[in-house]
């Protein structure tokens, strides 16, 4: 790990662990220096660079919610993301020395990016209720996977600053819901979009893989190997949605056959 992201990680820990009226100094302090201005704007930025993957997730999760529900399932999946990654970012230290860590939200978030290519089954007797805290479940479980880079970087901007981080998301927090929103409306007239974006997570995804730390000799020594199992992990996301769905619809077009 950085140590320059350790010890700022550590100095949060400490005004964390401060009385009230250290940290409300602290704060106001802080706000007079030009490192916490620049360190804002720094956070802010990291956060909208994750911010594009944040939308597809969103945006996909949601597509198939009836629309008084998908904002509801937008403002409570980005809420409970927010929560998560500020927890993550207070823990770190202490979840950057569980091993493979990175590589096993990799894999979760393969898996996600395949369930959101493939096309569900819609039926009119699932309550709405039920589907809103599906797509709540998938966007919490999304992010937090795809959020450890993120917290990584966001930590060594914070220059142990709590405030800052919790600022900076608070900033993303509109950003992220309008382009999720705007997700949705686009891939509502361009289908081929979810495919894209499914294949956008994948890559994500193989990226954390091949960044874990203890895959650090063999992926680190070797990019074109690491290139090759990126775009590997890409394809095969996208060739098993395609045929999960081909699979599902010549299904459907049995069924509808039979009951002719």
């Amino acid at each position: 790990m950085n140590p320059f992201v350790a010890s700022d990680v550590l100095v949060t820990a400490k005004r964390l662990g401060g009385t009230k009226v250290d940290w409300i100094s602290g704060f106001i302090s802080d706000l007079g220096t030009l490192q916490f201005w620049s360190s804002l704007l720094t956070i802010v930025f990291i956060d909208l660079l994750l911010a594009g993957d944040n939308a597809i997730v969103i945006g996909l999760a949601a597509r198939n919610l009836p629309k008084e529900t998908q904002k509801k399932a937008i403002l409570w999946g980005t809420a409970g993301a927010v929560g998560i990654r500020i927890l993550a970012t207070v823990l770190v230290v202490w979840l950057l020395e569980i091993p493979f860590l990175l590589a096993l939200g990799g894999v979760v978030l393969v898996w996600i990016a395949y369930k959101l290519l493939v096309q569900e089954d819609q039926h009119d007797n699932i309550k709405p209720a039920a589907t809103l805290m599906a797509s709540i479940r998938t966007i919490i479980i999304a992010d937090a996977a795809m959020g450890l880079d993120n917290v990584i970087a966001v930590a060594g901007a914070a220059h142990g600053s709590f405030e800052l981080v919790v600022l900076g998301l608070l900033i993303s927090i509109p950003i992220v819901v309008w382009g999720s929103t705007l997700f949705i409306k686009i891939i509502d007239r361009y289908k081929w979009i979810i495919y894209a974006g499914s294949g956008v997570l994948a890559y994500t995804a193989a990226k954390m893989i091949t960044h874990e730390k203890r895959f650090a000799d063999f992926f680190g020594d070797n990019p074109a190997l690491a290139w090759t199992f990126q775009a590997a992990i890409v394809a095969l996301v996208i060739v098993a949605g395609i045929w999960t769905n081909a699979v599902k619809a010549r299904q459907v077009q049995n069924k509808s056959r039979e009951t002719l």
